[in-house]
């Protein structure tokens, strides 16, 4: 390797040096203030990354960091998950106890497949993230966040886009490129949008081989929205955090439970069906249907509310079931008439189970200005998210279960 002169050494010291101090003039120019981007990838698994080439995702870990998964919390379903995501909570601190639940105060139930009720504010316990930045200040805005619409608190993001319906990948991209190119009074400090992977209804079959093509689809529109980035000079000033809700597993139309073979259906009260079981029977009845499905099937395991598992943090919610059933991965739960009409969803991906199991575990991938340079941490809890954004953008968090302390070893010194 040849040797540099002393003026070749000082002239090559002179560049790095400019080099280092323009990358933290980004981050200081009057222009330009902390700015994250959170990004939710529906159902996208901790390892789809290996399973199709994605070369913009590829570029963020090389220079970011990277965990070797992401847990999520119980139920991992898609409601609760970004509702936790977003406020450091558990479900049973936050209130979204599932994607289809009952309220016995309300006498009305949430279900997240309707947008006028995920719209509706008096379901939303806790602090999101977005009420955290107008709160102290910041502007803020979200694309297709499910229940960023609401009024929670008495307040919405400054900017939001609620329905995806009809909407392509190239007008979400232009919509979050819009919003960085506002004046710095009107431009929002935080930015959060969730994407959906493959099909509409997020149960894209792990195994299937129009995966690697929705992977790669998804990784393409990343790549327009960070080439917008850098056309405009900020992407080394925003910091961009890529997760997922839950992971997804394979199930197998063999491996289903019936419930119906146990109880009394038009006794049972169900609220919620596979693979988490919410039951709601009258009270007359509740204990009859509890030890009537005790032990009655070795791949179903049922609680009463308060026996649940400490670790799932799902009984502190007067939501939350009076029994609750989880059924082991990759097992469903149904009835003999709604399996005889159609078992095809029997034998596809499906989410929503206790995540401990590997399968139901996300992605976790944060580049810019805050973070470290091609690091990779363990897995963690996805609760700590919440503490992690606010000390970026340096506001002070409401309170929360997540803890600063362990995901703080990913921010830059």
């Amino acid at each position: 390797m040849p040797t540099l002169n002393p003026t070749t050494r000082w002239l090559s010291g002179l560049w790095l040096g400019l080099l280092l101090g323009l990358a933290v003039s980004c981050r200081n120019q009057p222009d330009f203030r902390p700015t994250v981007l959170l990004i939710s990838l529906e159902g996208f698994r901790w390892d789809y990354q290996e399973q199709a080439d994605t070369p913009n995702l590829d570029r963020l870990v090389a220079t970011g960091v990277k965990a070797q998964a992401l847990i999520p919390v119980f139920p991992t379903a898609s409601m609760p998950n970004l509702y936790s995501l977003v406020t450091g909570l558990y479900p049973e601190n936050h209130g979204i106890v599932s994607d289809l639940m009952y309220d016995p105060v309300f006498d009305a139930t949430y279900d997240a497949r309707i947008l006028e009720t995920v719209g509706e504010g008096r379901w939303y316990e806790g602090e999101p993230l977005w009420v955290t930045a107008r709160k102290q200040g910041l502007n803020s805005a979200t694309l297709f966040w499910p229940g960023s619409d609401a009024e929670i608190q008495g307040r919405q993001p400054a900017y939001v886009q609620g329905d995806a319906d009809g909407r392509s990948r190239s007008e979400w991209v232009d919509q979050v490129l819009a919003w960085v190119d506002l004046p710095l009074d009107r431009r929002p400090a935080f930015m959060a949008l969730s994407l959906i992977l493959g099909d509409v209804s997020g149960r894209m079959d792990p195994h299937s081989p129009a995966l690697s093509m929705a992977i790669q689809q998804i990784d393409s529109t990343l790549g327009q929205l960070f080439h917008g980035f850098v056309q405009r000079g900020v992407m080394e000033k925003i910091d961009i955090v890529i997760v997922s809700d839950h992971g997804m597993t394979q199930t197998d139309s063999t491996q289903v439970i019936f419930l119906d073979d146990y109880v009394e259906l038009d006794q049972a009260g169900v609220i919620d069906w596979s693979p988490i079981l919410g039951l709601r029977p009258d009270e007359g009845v509740q204990e009859d249907i509890y030890n009537a499905l005790k032990g009655a099937h070795p791949h179903l395991q049922i609680y009463r509310r308060e026996e649940v598992p400490f670790r799932l943090h799902y009984s502190n919610h007067y939501r939350i079931p009076p029994i609750v059933g989880l059924a082991d991965v990759g097992w469903s739960i149904t009835t003999h008439e709604l399996y005889a009409a159609d078992p095809a969803p029997f034998g596809t991906g499906s989410y929503g189970y206790d995540p401990r199991y590997p399968a139901m575990r996300g992605i976790f991938i944060a580049r810019g200005p805050s973070f470290q340079n091609g690091l990779v941490v363990e897995p963690f809890q996805s609760i700590h998210i919440y503490n992690l954004i606010t000390r970026v953008l340096g506001l002070a968090p409401a309170p929360n279960d997540g803890k600063l302390d362990s995901v703080s070893a990913m921010l830059a010194p």
